[in-house]
């Protein structure tokens, strides 16, 4: 061998030659997260998700790594991202917050384990077979988002008693939620003696004209229903149940933080740490999700943003907000 050639070889190969005294680094494990909304209104969500796998002894960066794929509110999109998670041969799917999310994570692999977090009936979706005994490669969290929906049209009434309309935004795009949202707040609406007024919207463009036809009808209040689109929209939803004076309710603190009237809806520092030390972290120990029964969050916050209701004309009742976890003043 030439002595160029020679010198040339040393030099390709030093890079894989392992250098005397630095540390082997421990492999790392590849998980999926599959989410339907946008990185930005997540960073607490995911802090808390962090906080779970880490008291599981894993950690992003270390021997943990996360490859992420965000829809930003286009569900069409789901299907070809799960796809390319599972092309990555990733050893988890996170699929949270999203009946989409989860059920393209489920269309795209039957072996691959899959953790949702979610609001929907994961039985009735068949994403498990039972809740205590999931069967399959798919497990995790359910919230309490769907069946409270008859409380927060409750809470509504509460605030606006003289209200007889009530609109109900849906996105027609998710038809298997916007579905169950609209069966469940118009029988609520009956026991209460109120109209339920169903309106639609699938994109940012479609929130004006909602706002505009709450108008027309002399709607008295609005509940948006559960839906990670309206989720990933929180503030421009609230700035339009301002600017429109509607006193409006919503799943999450982020809403009321935003400016809007209410929130009520499962607390994610709860379900999103069980995402990450119950369902991720013990599965990336070797157990299999078909052996991990679905989790049910049970614990349930009530926020109210007073500058709001003052700027509204609203007078929220005493009783109400004493029962308040908190109340922006």
């Amino acid at each position: 061998m030439r002595r160029r050639e020679f010198i040339a070889l040393l030099s390709g190969t030093a890079a894989v030659w392992p250098v005397g005294g630095r540390a082997q680094q421990p492999p790392k494990s590849i998980i999926g997260f599959l989410g339907s909304e946008s990185p930005d209104l997540w960073a607490g969500r995911l802090q808390e998700l962090h906080r779970g796998l880490g008291e599981l002894g894993f950690v992003e960066g270390q021997n943990l790594s996360i490859e992420y794929r965000w829809a930003q509110g286009r569900n069409e999109r789901l299907p070809s991202m799960a796809s390319d998670l599972v092309r990555q041969q990733v050893k988890v799917i996170i699929a949270p917050g999203s009946t989409p999310a989860a059920l393209a994570a489920q269309a795209a692999t039957k072996t691959i384990p899959i953790v949702f977090e979610i609001a929907s009936d994961p039985v009735e979706l068949g994403l498990v077979s039972h809740l205590n005994k999931p069967g399959g490669n798919v497990t995790g969290v359910t919230t309490l988002n769907l069946e409270i929906g008859q409380k927060r049209l409750e809470l509504l009434h509460d605030v606006i008693p003289s209200a007889s309309i009530i609109g109900l935004l849906i996105n027609p795009t998710n038809p298997r939620l916007a579905e169950t949202n609209i069966k469940i707040i118009q029988s609520a609406g009956r026991t209460f003696g109120l109209e339920i007024h169903v309106l639609h919207a699938s994109t940012e463009d479609e929130f004006d004209a909602a706002f505009e036809e709450l108008k027309q009808i002399k709607a008295g209040g609005l509940l948006i229903a559960a839906d990670p689109f309206f989720s990933s929209h929180v503030k421009q939803l609230a700035t339009l149940s301002i600017r429109h004076a509607i006193p409006t309710v919503y799943q999450f603190r982020e809403f009321a933080i935003a400016g809007g009237l209410l929130s009520y809806g499962t607390s994610f520092t709860q379900t999103f740490r069980t995402v990450g030390n119950y369902n991720t972290g013990r599965i990336l120990k070797g157990e299999k999700p078909a052996d991990l029964p679905a989790q049910q969050a049970t614990a349930v916050e009530l926020i109210i943003n007073q500058r709001t209701a003052e700027s509204l004309g609203v007078t929220v009742p005493r009783a109400l907000i004493s029962r308040a976890d908190e109340v922006i003043e």
